[in-house]
């Protein structure tokens, strides 16, 4: 069995990593999506927010599982034991970002490769932090999210805690 592991910090999933992740789930028999919790950078969303809006958009693909991560995602795999590592493309500028995180991981884990999928190109412009701001400034994130995540996001960017995330 081939198991893939796709890290990001997925703050929010945006319809880009969600194409990246169904066709994955085309090419691999198991896909993990890990979502980081990197401490050193301020998220909009927490983990377990994040985690939850993950699992709802990829709860349509039986082969695709969604769990949270801390530390060197090369140790997930390992702990995993997947095969390979996902990263996707935009653009050639994300190319040499990537090609070097690529080339530390295989010094880290030899055994490890790390696949480059293309995002679709209705999804090229689409970025993370672009959408947090857009949405922040009052604009709508539809289309460039799944839906669910749209809400949540405006929600949170209206000074509230999204109603999905309250606990009662």
């Amino acid at each position: 069995m081939t198991k893939a592991v796709y890290p990001g910090s997925f703050d929010p999933i945006t319809n880009g990593h969600l194409d990246i992740v169904q066709r994955a789930s085309l090419l691999y028999d198991a896909v993990v999506v890990g979502v980081l919790n990197n401490t050193s950078k301020r998220a909009l969303f927490s983990v377990d927010q994040r985690v939850a809006l993950v699992k709802e958009a990829v709860a349509h693909l039986p082969n695709v599982s969604v769990l949270a991560f801390s530390g060197l995602t090369v140790d997930l795999a390992r702990e995993l034991g997947a095969q390979v590592l996902l990263r996707g493309l935009r653009t050639v500028a994300d190319f040499d970002g990537e090609m070097r995180l690529a080339l530390t991981n295989r010094c880290l884990h030899p055994d490890l490769e790390t696949v480059f999928l293309m995002t679709d190109a209705r999804h090229v412009f689409l970025s993370s932090s672009m959408i947090k701001e857009l949405a922040s400034l009052g604009g709508s994130p539809a289309g460039m999210v799944p839906e669910h995540v749209a809400r949540a996001l405006i929600e949170i960017c209206r000074g509230g805690t999204s109603p999905r995330f309250e606990k009662g």
